[in-house]
């Protein structure tokens, strides 16, 4: 049999199916050649298989964080309390001295208001202090009921008194001639005003939210 006719007899088509004919020798060349390309093939397959399994897991895994997310946790925030009759009695002091500070705005800019414009400021800031003083003092006059409002108001109402003390010193600040924007005690890398905030709004209370008085 010739070389030519040997080459013939193993060809491989793109199948992997082997085109021979009786010839001899050349069987085991040919078998040779089928095998390790069907390895090959195998091989991708098996490859395939796992990368195809990868995804579907990742697919429901997700699937299963967000259907429990949307439908299963709850959805109570962290600072609401139980007790309804303290969150409505907070919202309505808060609701009376957010009124009284109104009638304190001054809309005029600074370069408008005079060589005593700082010295003004300085002391409607203090008014706006007193009012939220007395209102934080009439909020803390009546406890919570609930355990939870027991132990979550105090600790509000004292951030809150810090707040406070930062605008009593932003206003001493002013009265001595430096104007720069209103600095408040950090917590957690955010300004104290934020979290007092979010416990407002947490329990149906949002004019107990510290007044955006001193950011503009």
């Amino acid at each position: 049999m010739s070389d030519e006719h040997l080459k013939q007899c193993n060809r491989l088509t793109e199948s992997g199916r082997c085109l021979w004919r009786r010839c001899g020798g050349g069987h085991v060349t040919s078998v040779f050649l089928l095998v390790t390309h069907i390895v090959r093939l195998a091989d991708v397959s098996a490859r395939q298989t796992i990368a195809r399994t990868a995804i579907v897991v990742t697919v429901l895994l997700t699937s299963a964080m967000w259907l429990y997310a949307f439908v299963f946790a709850s959805r109570e925030a962290v600072n609401k309390i139980e007790d309804s009759s303290w969150q409505q009695r907070a919202e309505r002091l808060c609701a009376a001295a957010l009124l009284e500070r109104l009638a304190l705005a001054d809309f005029r800019l600074i370069e408008d208001a005079g060589p005593d414009a700082l010295a003004e400021r300085a002391a409607i800031v203090d008014e706006a202090t007193d009012i939220l003083e007395e209102m934080v003092r009439d909020i803390a006059s009546v406890s919570p009921t609930d355990d939870k409002g027991r132990a979550l108001v105090p600790q509000w109402l004292a951030d809150y008194t810090t707040y406070l003390q930062d605008r009593r010193e932003y206003a001493n600040l002013l009265r001595s001639g430096v104007n720069e924007p209103f600095s408040e005690t950090m917590t957690e890398g955010l300004p104290l005003s934020e979290k007092i905030s979010t416990f407002a709004a947490d329990n149906l209370a949002p004019s107990c939210k510290p007044p955006i008085d001193l950011s503009v």
